[in-house]
């Protein structure tokens, strides 16, 4: 039963749009299985860029079914207007898009809760669109799920519920009944919207792996914001890593034959918390700038620093990363030297691995190693062969590094800016 995660292996932001948009070529199915419209996937296609939230990225390509999994948390709003932009551009979305109906729903109240945090001096950053506050209901066994959304009377049984146990929050914003209002206003024509693309969808991939189709498995954010593995308390609501696909598409692991981890090549992180490579000045202001560094869904500005293989690693054990994928080679160009951190030193000792502790991340000091720059445009560049041999000198060392193949390198943001060298099994 083919089945193929594609997981960030950093802080998010890696380029796994465009790493799903390019197997999608050969799969059946492509189900994103955590995170919310915080997320976002950069696609260009047909000469035109999509900033991605909810729907998965095989949308485009036309013989492909997509799933949003019970693991996601849906804002049906943010999910209308993804889904009107994608028709308004010729992409046909209705039945080949299945929501489950076990997934959680946002609500005008969890985006509420989301800014009263932020704005509390208690914030790590969010994107405030109520994706914490709505995996807090779902752990704490009063959320609303699809299934809930979809039956008005079960509906408002559950909001009425939900806005007294969090009266004391929202009343510094505004009063409950308007409060309450805001959540029925679009009610009836959201429900309609959302109604059709809804369904048994555990049961739907169960039935594609029976019949030996091939499903794309796609996290959102990245490794190190996992709510168990990222550097906690600067993560997400949810688990990225691979392990969290099974729990949040409803497939056995059994199923999963291989994860593809995807990195930049450098580093980059949205949002406060740990980040030990972190650089600023002329070097970073350029690598944002060539690299158009700037969140998909806020816009924000991207953090930058060098490429970390103490990070690195720590991802690609929790994850079982069969493979990688080498992102943005070609924003490198032009960087002379590029550092990479081999070690870190906590405490003024030398450590290979990746702090657990608060106090360690914040106190890690990257340990370098310097590696040759190299020139020239690598946007055209089609073939490994045909990169500047430091670049290829790069990728290989990061190889040799990792203990890891490096099949794909990615040299621009169109599909056909993609390296494949050949190696390292994908599908089976």
């Amino acid at each position: 039963m083919p089945a193929i995660v594609v997981v960030g292996v950093q802080w998010g932001d890696e380029g796994k749009g465009k790493v799903v948009d390019y197997l999608a070529s050969k799969s059946d199915f492509v189900v994103r299985y955590q995170g919310g419209n915080n997320a976002g996937h950069t696609i260009v296609f047909d000469n035109k860029t999509f900033a991605m939230h909810l729907v998965p990225s095989g949308v485009f390509l036309p013989g492909v079914q997509n799933v949003i999994g019970n693991g996601v948390v849906v804002d049906p709003k943010a999910l209308r207007s993804e889904v009107e932009l994608l028709e308004s551009k010729g992409i046909r979305v209705r039945g080949r898009l299945h929501v489950s109906l076990s997934a959680h729903v946002i609500l005008p109240y969890h985006i509420i809760l989301d800014g009263l945090r932020e704005e509390s001096g208690h914030g790590i950053g969010t994107t405030r669109r109520g994706i914490g506050p709505c995996y807090e209901d779902k752990v704490a066994r009063v959320g609303v799920r699809v299934a809930d959304y979809l039956e008005p009377e079960t509906f408002k049984v559950l909001v009425d519920q939900n806005l007294r146990l969090r009266a004391c929050d929202l009343e510094k914003v505004k009063p409950l009944a308007q409060v309450r209002e805001e959540v029925f206003a679009e009610y009836a024509s959201l429900r309609k919207f959302l109604k059709p693309f809804c369904g048994d969808t555990p049961s739907l991939l169960e039935t594609a792996l029976r019949a030996r189709k091939r499903v794309l498995l796609e996290s959102a954010q990245g490794a190190m914001l996992d709510v168990d593995f990222g550097t906690y308390p600067f993560v997400t609501s949810s688990n990225p890593i691979a392990g969290g696909a099974c729990a949040g598409a409803g497939i056995g692991p059994m199923a999963v034959s291989g994860v593809v981890g995807v990195t930049k090549a450098y580093t980059t992180r949205v949002g406060l918390g740990p980040f030990p490579t972190e650089i600023e000045g002329r070097t970073a202001a350029y690598l944002r700038q060539v690299g158009k560094e700037y969140g998909a869904t806020t816009g924000r500005p991207r953090r930058i620093g060098w490429l970390d293989l103490v990070q690195l690693r720590a991802a690609l054990r929790v994850n079982g990363v069969s493979a990688l994928a080498m992102m943005k080679l070609d924003t490198l160009a032009n960087v002379h030297p590029i550092k990479v951190a081999t070690a870190y030193k906590v405490g003024g000792k030398r450590v290979a691995e990746f702090p657990i502790s608060r106090a360690g991340q914040l106190d890690a000091e990257p340990v370098y190693e310097t590696f040759p720059g190299f020139s020239g445009d690598l946007t055209g560049v089609r073939t490994f062969a045909g990169l500047p041999k430091a670049a290829q000198d790069y990728v290989l060392a990061m190889e040799e590094l990792l203990k890891t193949p490096i099949p794909i390198v990615s040299v621009g943001q169109d599909r056909e800016q993609t390296i494949s060298r050949g190696k390292g099994i994908i599908w089976p």
